[in-house]
């Protein structure tokens, strides 16, 4: 593995990744087996030289979704109880190189 690595941003969160991962992230439209890119908020390469302008290629692996999450809510003395279930939809991607620019 290479001394490269990057901070991306996708679904409102931010992950430092380097070339051979895989992660999962929120959602991306894109089918399975289809490259996306990024755009890096930070990055440094080889040299050890850092910049603000990269991109960051991923394969997508798979869709899928993830556990399971229940809320519940309940008013004391009140007779009032509401359960409800989320299962957030992810998808899975695995970075294949940084460019820096």
């Amino acid at each position: 593995m290479s001394d490269m690595y990057a901070i991306i941003e996708t679904g409102g969160r931010q992950f430092w990744v380097s070339p051979g991962e895989t992660i999962r992230v929120e959602k991306l439209d894109a089918e399975q087996g289809k490259e996306v890119t990024f755009k890096a908020l930070w990055a440094v390469g080889d040299n050890k030289q850092s910049s603000k302008s990269a991109d960051v290629v991923a394969e997508v692996v798979k869709q899928g979704r993830g556990p399971k999450i229940l809320v519940f809510k309940r008013r004391q003395k009140k007779a009032y109880k509401k359960l409800r279930g989320h299962r957030q939809s992810l998808t899975d991607i695995k970075i294949k190189t940084i460019s820096i620019n």
